[in-house]
């Protein structure tokens, strides 16, 4: 008796380690609790993209952002403080990730709706469904639950998320060791149908690669000089064809050697990935399903749930 009731208690505290992270999160977590949520958060990313369509892809990149750093935590939008450098002057992110204004926008409206009750980092998710929706790609059921992290780190932020300047090796290792395959990064890659990138992630690929069609080559040199320091800024379209559309363009440029980054047309160019690339093209549902699969996967990564980290009244700052 006394060794199956202790048998009992080890499985228990093994349920508690190891089975309470993502089974904490779940569709349903503000049903009673804040009923007008996701209306409420799409009503405010539509407003966004309507004035600006780029910003449903910006929207999106800050979840994957925020997920690839120790987790889906809402730690990319916290400013620096006293006590630490936050994430969003780390290299990936500089001068580059954007759309905390609409964060805040989101959460205002949130708070006015149901005070103290959704994290930032469960924003950030809705945020990404919702963007993705908005621009024509799928929708699926969010899973919710996150409490939001009382810390950020620039430098896991430089650590974590894969630059446009990886090969194919180092976006597998880089996925995998958040818990995601290969078919799950191919998939997420596709989220570059939409958004824009700037002339300094694209201008050594345009310049000295051969793996690329070359009048697309010429097109974006047009727009990105190839001396450092000149047009840096400049803007191209991570999909040539479709840049506001969720679609499966992205997959059809890599084909036609049209990827913009480097680290883009790294998924076709004779490697192991070829084979999903070319399913993705053929088949665009396939691609839509894994892409949510993967979107999914990706809000499971360490979140802090239960008594963990806090709900912030301000995203960008610990209560």
């Amino acid at each position: 008796m006394a060794s199956s009731s202790s048998s009992f208690v080890t499985l228990a505290v093994l349920v508690l380690l190891f089975g309470s992270t993502s089974a904490q999160l779940s569709t349903n977590f503000y049903s009673s609790s804040c009923p007008r949520l996701f209306p409420t958060v799409k009503s405010t990313v539509q407003s966004a993209i309507s004035k600006e369509a780029r910003m449903g892809a910006s929207l999106l990149r800050l979840f994957f952002h925020d997920c690839f750093v120790n987790g889906c935590d809402g730690s990319i939008l916290l400013d620096d403080t006293s006590s630490f450098t936050g994430e969003k002057n780390a290299a990936p992110n500089k001068n580059s990730v954007r759309g905390f204004d609409v964060v805040d926008n989101i959460k205002s409206a949130v708070e006015k709706v149901c005070p103290g009750v959704v994290s930032c980092a469960d924003i950030l998710a809705i945020t990404a469904r919702d963007s993705v929706e908005i621009l024509g790609g799928p929708s699926w059921n969010v899973k919710l639950g996150r409490r939001d992290a009382r810390t950020a780190s620039q430098a896991a932020a430089n650590n974590s998320i894969p630059p446009p300047t990886s090969n194919l090796n180092q976006l597998i290792s880089n996925f995998s060791a958040v818990g995601l395959s290969t078919r799950d990064m191919v998939a997420l890659s596709g989220s570059h149908t939409i958004g824009q990138a700037r002339c300094t992630s694209f201008r050594p690929r345009i310049y000295n690669e051969t793996n690329i069609d070359p009048s697309f080559a010429r097109t974006r040199q047009g727009n990105c000089p190839r001396k450092s320091g000149s047009g840096d800024n400049n803007l191209a379209p991570l999909d040539l064809q479709t840049p506001t559309a969720f679609d499966n363009n992205y997959f059809k440029n890599l084909l036609n050697r049209r990827g913009l980054l480097h680290s883009d047309q790294q998924l076709f160019n004779g490697g192991s990935t070829d084979s999903i690339v070319r399913t993705y093209n053929n088949n665009p549902r396939t691609f839509l399903s894994d892409f949510v699969a993967g979107m999914i996967k990706m809000g499971d990564i360490s979140p802090l749930t239960g008594s963990k980290g806090e709900i912030r009244k301000n995203c960008r700052r610990v209560n």
